[in-house]
């Protein structure tokens, strides 16, 4: 038998929450002080006020007799005792203490004004306290329902010591950043993938027109030429898509992989395209990675062979014909790492676009001028099947032209 328990809502703030704790809290010390002090006060020492002044009944006080020269002086009048004073009573003034009651009632009076000025002291100093401490949370919740209505740009940028608010605070402000540089990303997919998807169906609805306007036998074969290749096209993305998509998301058993090897056989697959396009080709790879198996890594031989290809027909298209270069390195770093780096020569690349180019579909080159080799996925599907492998992989500019990519695998444990 299941037992719903309803919760009930939360009306007061964090701020008024923390505040009639910290009064509460305050409350209860005062009260505990008060109570101790005045258990400890009656019941804990021993009084003894045996020593009081007591005026006798009947008598009068007078100054001792002096005698001066001359006549007989008149005798000093008899003092009576004064309003109020019985003989036979102690005497007293105001703020004396004179019995156990009096020494109670005092403490008690002073406890309770001491706890009342503690109080006021202690929550006025939590409200504010409280106040200033909870201001980053009101802003974090303002940012948080302005990134709720798609607004990314704003940044909390709190300032003030390094406590946890602040972390929070710059926590929100870089996951703010990565959101808002991940929906652009995506806005750029979905834009080139749906041009790169509708440019090849436009050119077969064109086709289809023409032919359907001029039905003729040497029309029809030119045509089908064209819708062949289009068609082709059109394969090769959605498999360059699949391929991405498995990258990201299928599972796999690692294996000990040697990445020297496999960087061997598939330099050896590309050399013939090398050769025919007047680039020179050649891999380097340490004589601990062959000797002892030093370049091993945990992964899939299918995904990291895809890996190294990709890299290599990306170098080898956007290169400089017949007189260009294809460097291959694989190494280890720090007796944890695997690098694979890939340099050629080429165009030009800017630096503020080299961290993109690890984008589905995007190029440093427009597709307007260019030969329109390749779909724009090589680079992406690099960065996914890295990701699998718990590795990382960055791209740097050369200042006369050609990129450096670098990828960094962790050692086969």
């Amino acid at each position: 038998m299941k037992y719903r328990f309803r919760t009930r809502p939360r009306t007061l703030s964090i701020h008024a929450r923390l505040f009639l704790g910290f009064g509460t809290a305050l409350g209860g010390c005062a009260a505990l002080m008060v109570v101790i002090i005045y258990t400890g006060m009656r019941y804990l020492p021993t009084y003894d006020f045996s020593t009081t002044v007591i005026v006798p009944p009947g008598s009068t006080a007078t100054e001792p007799a002096v005698t001066p020269p001359g006549p007989s002086p008149q005798p000093w009048p008899t003092p009576s005792p004064g309003p109020g004073l019985k003989p036979g009573t102690k005497t007293r003034t105001l703020g004396d203490v004179s019995s156990k009651e009096d020494v109670w009632n005092t403490v008690l009076l002073v406890s309770a004004g001491g706890v009342l000025l503690v109080m006021t002291v202690g929550l006025g100093a939590g409200w504010l306290l409280s106040k200033r401490l909870l201001t980053p949370l009101h802003t974090i919740g303002e940012a948080a329902a302005k990134a709720a209505d798609g607004n990314l740009q704003d940044r909390i940028n709190a300032d003030g010591p390094e406590d946890e608010l602040k972390q929070l605070a710059d926590t929100f402000d870089t996951m703010l950043a990565r959101l808002e540089e991940s929906f652009a990303a995506h806005q750029r997919f979905a834009a080139n993938a749906s041009h790169e998807l509708l440019t090849p169906l436009a050119t077969t609805r064109a086709a289809l027109q023409i032919a359907g306007d001029n039905p003729s036998g040497a029309e029809f074969a030119e045509l089908a030429l064209v819708l062949r290749e289009t068609n082709e096209r059109n394969i090769s993305v959605v498999r360059a898509l699949l391929d991405l998509a498995g990258a990201d998301h299928a599972p796999f058993d690692p294996d000990p992989v040697d990445l020297a090897e496999l960087t061997d056989r598939a330099a050896a697959e590309r050399s013939e395209r090398a050769t025919e396009l007047g680039i020179r080709l050649d891999v380097d790879s340490e004589d601990d990675c062959a000797a002892h198996a030093a370049c091993e890594i945990a992964g899939n031989a299918t995904l990291l062979r895809q890996l190294v290809l990709n890299l290599l027909d990306n170098a080898l298209d956007h290169n400089t014909p017949d007189n260009g270069s294809v460097h291959l390195a694989v190494f280890r770093e720090r007796d944890t790492t695997v690098v694979l780096e890939v340099e050629n020569t080429g165009p030009q690349v800017d630096e503020a676009v080299v961290g993109r180019l690890f984008e589905p579909f995007y190029r440093a080159r427009p597709r307007v001028g260019s030969d329109r080799s390749g779909h724009g996925l090589g680079l992406a599907i690099v960065r996914s099947i890295t990701s699998a492998h718990h590795g990382t992989v960055t791209a740097a500019a050369h200042s006369r032209g050609g990129l450096t990519v670098r990828v960094e695998l962790p050692v086969a444990r």
